[in-house]
């Protein structure tokens, strides 16, 4: 037992020397002609000056933070919360550096087809997979030994309390990051489409559109910056999540069976070995064949992921009979594949709704023909009919799962937990080739961007435009990973947060009676916010896109020759990637203090009303994240399934109905849908770590 957190910290070392590997093998690709090696330098340029400026705006709320936990509660988790934030800061940092690497190198390797581009796409998101769960995995597994074992504090709950900070560190970081980044790259995005094919009539990413270096910014600050700092989240969150809540509920009188407390706080380590392994064998299997077509880049892509969850079930079994006694061997191991399981086919859901190999984008094409209002009510109900099936599937995730703890540790509510806190981690084991085949998806979009700005032959945007499609996709199943995650690991804060109530003053405990009025009112109030964020956000999309779009206006208007592509004439991207850069960091600090001010200000009236608050915000939050995330989505792929050549492809009127259900679907799937599983983690864990100071 003593070597387990050993290791899970030598397998992240291992991680981040892949990432290392990969990174060196991206590197040494060729990058293509000097027009496309000039394009890859402004986009590096202008996401590393976005970033830096985040990073700086973010470091005055995480003082602030530093200062509220070192009073309320002891430098030691100050400490910890600094770590992860730190952490997670880089992480992001190290993906959007090889992205803005990789994405000529993906453009040249198109030119030889995509058998070419596919691998070298994947190596630059892993960069960024591996970057995310070696750096969580190893900064948990330094504070375990440094907190549990080298330097213990008095009580397991005080240890634990320390190491929970790092998780709301990584929070702070994520939910800025997501909501910054997601403001940034979807404002850029709705400029570009709008006056650029729309207005204008010129294709996507047309060197002749001042946004579209912007745009291309925007797809490495939000879609690979922002979603390494949410996975890291999830990731950190779903791994502390059944440490704390063991480490709470036997400090309130809970006793297990078949099982050590030490044995349940460092399973979730075993998971994580064994899912990193997994996923470091699975992304060696990522290799295409001489087919073009989206069904068989996908097997290629989706290769690596099934033998990473095959190694994890069966790593996860040998754990389980190595660590536990009698029906915890099965019962444990039960419950992580439960979640693996509900992981999967939330994201084959996600896929389903959102892959043009389906019926539902079909529907949403053809919807086109009829106008923009068609093609939104139809991505509306497709978005909220996705909800029921991932709904259904988290239920009988959390029903399953709470049955296996049961089994395995005795008939009561905490071991019924433990199981659902388990299985969370089962949703992520396989975190590094996940998030991989996620980061994919954004290079390969860049790669598009790069071809059609150096004009090279058409026949290079095909296979880049291929890859991009799938990209969406694959986005599509990560956000449903992670949403599907953040519903289990916020749920196990919950109980965490309920154990810590009574563990931190036994006179108190939670009382959540929906006929308690400070319940009920919690309970409303918890609902509302994910509503309002949303609002927020998307709100702040469409301010900073009408900003833009008013500059790619003026710039057609007043630069003579832009617009016809006259020799010589250049338009100014700076200016565009500057608006952008202001607009995302103004409008992301409202809707980021929510997330943090909101509970801490109920938990210190009521901690009654903070339970039901908690509860209402899990639920709304979890079903607009996902209606959200698969509506928007739905209309971009149903927007590319016509750029393909169908209902009259690029410059008919479908194609502009498709483009306006697509700008609608921007702020959906890439701001406010993906920030959602961010929002009720942060509360909830803001609400566990504070949760002595509010008794």
């Amino acid at each position: 037992m003593d070597a387990i957190p050993y290791l899970a910290g030598g397998s992240a070392v291992a991680a981040l020397a892949l990432a290392a590997y990969f990174f060196n093998v991206v590197k040494a690709a060729d990058p293509g002609n000097d027009r496309m090696q000039y394009l890859m330098k402004e986009i590096q340029d202008g996401a590393r000056a976005f970033l830096k400026k985040e990073y700086t705006w973010v470091a005055g709320f995480v003082v602030i933070m530093i200062v509220l936990i070192a009073i309320l509660l002891n430098p030691l988790s100050a400490v910890s919360y600094v770590i992860g934030a730190i952490l997670s800061a880089s992480a992001g940092w190290a993906g959007m550096t090889v992205a803005t690497m990789a994405n000529a190198r993906t453009t040249n390797a198109a030119i030889e087809g995509p058998q070419k581009a596919l691998p070298l796409a994947f190596k630059g998101g892993a960069v960024m997979g591996f970057s995310v769960a070696g750096l969580s995995l190893l900064g948990l597994s330094f504070l375990y030994l440094l907190f549990v074992e080298w330097a213990p504090r008095d009580t397991a709950v005080e240890s634990f309390e320390i190491i929970t900070a790092f998780g709301l560190g990584a929070s702070s970081i994520a939910l800025f990051s997501r909501v910054g980044g997601g403001i940034y790259t979807k404002a850029a995005d709705v400029g570009a489409d709008l006056v650029g094919k729309v207005e204008a009539g010129i294709p996507e990413d047309d060197p002749r559109n001042p946004a579209t270096i912007a745009d291309n910014v925007g797809d490495n600050v939000g879609d690979v910056a922002g979603m390494g700092a949410d996975l890291f989240e999830s990731y950190s969150g779903s791994i502390i999540a059944p440490m704390a809540f063991t480490a709470f509920a036997v400090a309130s009188g809970w006793g297990p069976e078949n099982a050590s407390t030490l044995d349940l706080i460092l399973f979730p380590f075993v998971v994580a070995f064994v899912g990193m392994i997994g996923s470091i064998i699975g992304s060696f299997m990522v290799r295409s064949g001489e087919s073009s077509k989206i069904k068989d880049l996908s097997h290629a892509l989706h290769m690596g992921t099934n033998v990473a969850m095959l190694i994890a079930v069966v790593g996860v079994f040998a754990g389980g009979f190595a660590v536990f006694d009698d029906s915890a061997r099965w019962g444990i191991p039960l419950a992580v594949v439960f979640g693996l399981a509900a992981g999967w086919m939330i994201g084959k859901v996600a896929e389903l709704w959102t892959s043009d190999e389906y019926p539902f984008v079909k529907q949403i094409a053809s919807q086109t023909e009829t106008g923009p209002a068609t093609v939104i009510l139809k991505g509306i109900s497709s978005g909220m009919m996705s909800v029921g099936a991932s709904v259904t599937l988290i239920a009988a995730a959390v029903g399953a799962s709470y049955w296996a703890g049961q089994q395995a540790l005795g008939d009561s509510q905490q071991a019924g937990i433990y199981g659902v806190a388990i299985a969370a981690i089962g949703m992520l084991a396989t975190t590094g080739v996940v998030v991989g085949v996620d980061a994919y998806g954004p290079i390969a979009d860049n790669a598009g961007g790069i071809a059609e700005m150096a004009e090279l032959d058409p026949s290079v945007r095909e296979v880049t435009d291929s890859l991009d499609s799938l990209g969406n996709t694959t986005a599509a199943v990560a956000k449903g990973f992670a949403v599907g995650s953040a519903a289990l690991t916020a749920l196990a804060l919950f109980a965490s947060f309920d154990q810590a109530i009574t563990a931190a003053n036994p006179a108190e405990s939670l009382n959540l009676d929906i006929g308690n009025v400070e319940v009920f009112i919690g309970l409303f109030l918890g609902a509302m916010l994910p509503f309002v964020f949303a609002a927020l956000t998307i709100d702040a999309v469409g301010r900073a896109a009408a900003a833009m779009i008013e500059e790619v206006r003026r710039q057609f208007r007043e630069i003579p020759g832009l617009r016809e592509g006259k020799e010589g004439v250049k338009p100014d991207s700076a200016r565009c990637v500057a608006i952008s850069t202001e607009a995302s960091l103004k409008e992301m600090v409202i809707p980021g203090g929510l997330a943090i001010i909101v509970p801490l200000v109920i938990g210190f009236i009521d901690v009654n009303a903070l339970g039901g608050f908690l509860a209402g915000s899990l639920v709304s939050g979890f079903a607009l994240a996902i209606y959200m995330s698969n509506a928007g989505g739905a209309w971009d792929n149903a927007k590319k399934y016509i750029e393909a050549g169908h209902h009259g492809g690029k410059g008919s009127d479908a194609h502009a109905a498709a483009v306006i259900g697509d700008t609608v679907g921007d702020p959906f799937k890439d701001t406010s849908g993906p920030a959602m599983n961010i929002l009720i983690k942060v509360m909830t864990i803001v609400s566990l770590i504070f949760a002595s100071a509010f008794v």
